[in-house]
């Protein structure tokens, strides 16, 4: 008799697992019930036992990357314990921000659920912790918690993306969208011309490069440091 062979048993991380995987590859939008199935070599109605539909996948995958920001964060916090508040935070949305430049597709994803993750609260209550051991008040760090908006989990929001308004996101087809508006919106053409990010610069967005992300951080930082006294 021959030998039998292993299959790994079929579990809600194995599943999100490969998820994550299929998203990283080929986008979000290959990401459907029955593709994930065939990956896994199963019938699409047994992943139905673990996640509940489209929906409960797409939550599944949001709580996996909070889970890879805790976990990033966590080891950057056990070596840098004894490290001043601003260089902490820092350290904490830039290990953030490895996470979603990993998965291209989380920053989207995180903007449309309308469960938050588990791990949300959490990660913000660490962020909160560490404002308040460095001196700050309560009110000053949730005033600060709305500053720092979607940098806290490694992006920065888009200023003017021409996805949202029915455009392209492929930069050559964007610089020709705007490039049609440049008679009636000289200024903010100009900029947008001028700020046409390097293809070598890790991106997740229109206006969110590595460079600009660092910018508005330090530039937060260091706003709240002078109102900290």
């Amino acid at each position: 008799m021959g030998e039998k062979t292993f299959r790994e048993p079929l579990s809600r991380e194995r599943v999100l697992a490969a998820a994550v995987a299929l998203a990283d590859a080929e986008g979000i939008k290959a990401l459907t019930m029955r593709r994930l199935a065939a990956d896994l070599g199963i019938e699409a109605m047994s992943l139905y036992y673990h996640l509940p539909g489209k929906e409960g996948l797409l939550d599944g995958l949001a709580e996996t990357v909070v889970g890879e920001i805790d976990a990033a964060v966590s080891h950057i916090e056990t070596a840098g314990a004894d490290q001043d508040w601003r260089t902490r935070l820092r350290q904490r949305f830039l290990a953030a921000r490895e996470v979603m430049l990993r998965h291209p597709w989380a920053p989207g994803l995180l903007g449309t659920r309308t469960t938050i993750p588990a791990g949300v609260y959490a990660y913000y209550d660490g962020i909160v912790a560490t404002l308040i051991s460095g001196g700050f008040s309560y009110r000053l760090a949730h005033r600060a918690l709305h500053a720092f908006g979607s940098l806290a989990l490694g992006f920065a929001s888009e200023v003017f993306s021409p996805a949202s308004a029915g455009g392209s996101m492929d930069v050559e087809v964007a610089e020709a969208e705007f490039a049609a508006m440049a008679e009636a919106l000289p200024h903010l053409m100009a900029m947008a011309a001028a700020e046409t990010h390097d293809v070598a610069d890790p991106t997740l967005g229109w206006c969110d490069s590595q460079v600009e992300f660092e910018f508005t951080l330090d530039l937060l930082l260091d706003g709240l440091g002078r109102i900290r006294c």
